[in-house]
């Protein structure tokens, strides 16, 4: 539809069910949704022009459920779809370049040439998630243009919500739905993003978060062979049973930390080349233990520890959908804190040794735990979220409790640190 022609659908209300339906915003937030659309059809019309055959689309941002830090190894994880999302309003150009204009940041414009190879000089910059996006599309066979589009996000950067997977999935969206009339399935979309942030980007990562935030809803997904990962849909209805998914952002300096996050699948990988293996899914913890003194000697003992958190784990994952499948809450909260417990004590992701002072995700346990056993009666669960060293915590509080939670939180790590999420029924889509 034209320019106009979206934004009068839009200020006529016709998006508010799709927002609820499909993305998870509550019904009382749609207005602010609304809000979002215009702001990035505006942005759009006046760098892009008003007269333009445009699409809507939309990306959720995504939070790891269990499954702390195993997806690279080829283990198993529970990851849901959030009711933050990245909007794009886009449209199809003729020359070949792809211009993306992200509300907050400088335009990104990429030449069709610079899709061919990737370029060191532009690792970590987000022209070049556009060019490793494009060349996987070539790359599988599919169609590839030039596009301008506008996006807003109200998913954090750094926030351990995986906005950067977010931003990824929403360029293969856009080509997806501008050039091959949507038939690329999200699953390959996940596939192309993970390619596009390892040899582009220059990012080693797993295929956890692009997954979840292409497929959408709560799924566990075993990497086992991660050129066709197995994913299945689980049954989460947090709010029936009671409880709300609350994020704290507790503002933690990610600069720097390149080296925390690519030291955690090296180390497990270092123990599973010891064993004579690839990965650490191909390990069993029996091995690990009977080869414990040797482990130490070679790779050290964070590296054990690391492994074994790798082996707890990845059963512990299967054990947290099995309880989601029968409709077991306490069960898979049970999982929750024993997942982060691993976390602190093993997998050593909450604070990175570069700088001990500052330990933002211990102190947000710490006082979670506090309100959870204090002021709940321990009923809910916390864990360190995403890749940790920084950033973000993942609590279940009572629904009951829920806005004093945000309150107690706040009082902590200042106004607007934490978040209170809806699982997004759908991964990337178009809407309008």
């Amino acid at each position: 539809m034209t320019v106009s022609s979206l934004k009068n659908a839009v200020q006529n209300g016709t998006l508010h069910a799709d927002y609820t339906a499909r993305c998870g915003v509550n019904a009382a937030d749609a207005d602010s949704q609304d809000a979002r659309v215009l702001s990035a059809i505006d942005a759009f019309a006046d760098r892009y022009g008003a007269e333009r055959d445009v699409m809507l689309l939309s990306v959720g941002g995504r939070s790891e459920l269990s499954g702390n830090h195993t997806d690279h190894n080829h283990g198993r994880v529970i990851a849901a779809s959030i009711s933050l999302d990245v909007l794009a309003v886009a449209a199809k150009r003729d020359d070949g370049v792809m211009s993306v204009a992200s509300a907050g940041y400088p335009v990104d414009t990429v030449e069709a040439a610079a899709i061919d190879a990737p370029d060191a000089a532009k690792f970590f910059k987000s022209s070049a998630i556009i060019a490793g996006m494009a060349r996987a599309f070539r790359d599988a066979g599919y169609e590839i243009g030039g596009f301008d589009a506008a996006t807003t996000s109200n998913v954090l950067k750094g926030s351990g919500l995986s906005s950067s997977a977010a931003f990824e999935v929403m360029i293969g969206n856009i080509l997806n739905y501008l050039y091959n009339d949507g038939k690329v399935s999200n699953v390959e979309i996940a596939k192309m993003a993970q390619y596009a942030e390892n040899m582009y980007f220059g990012k080693p990562c797993g295929l956890m978060d692009q997954t979840a935030c292409a497929v959408g809803g709560c799924v566990t997904i075993d990497f086992a062979d991660p050129k066709t990962p197995v994913i299945e849909k689980l049954p989460l209805d947090l709010a029936k049973a009671g409880y709300a998914l609350c994020i704290t952002d507790t503002g933690g300096n990610h600069a720097d930390l390149n080296d925390d996050y690519a030291s955690v699948p090296a180390e497990m990988k270092a123990v599973a080349a010891l064993l004579g293996k690839t990965v650490l899914r191909e390990v069993t913890r029996e091995d690990v233990i009977a080869n414990a003194a040797r482990i130490r000697e070679n790779c050290g003992d964070r590296a054990f520890l690391r492994a074994m958190h790798f082996l707890s784990e990845n059963t512990r994952v299967g054990a947290q959908a099995d309880a989601l499948r029968t409709g077991d809450i306490d069960a898979f909260f049970s999982g929750v804190l024993a997942s982060g417990a691993s976390s602190y004590r093993y997998l050593q992701n909450v604070y990175t040794t570069k700088n001990v002072a500052e330990q933002g995700l211990s102190v947000a346990l710490c006082m979670t735990e506090l309100f959870i056993t204090e002021t709940c009666g321990s009923k809910g669960a916390w864990r360190v979220h995403g890749g940790g060293f920084a950033g973000t915590v993942q609590a279940y509080v009572p629904v009951e409790y829920a806005k004093q939670y945000v309150s107690f939180m706040e009082n902590v790590f200042g106004e607007g640190a934490v978040y209170v999420l809806n699982v997004r029924p759908e991964g990337a889509i178009r809407l309008a």
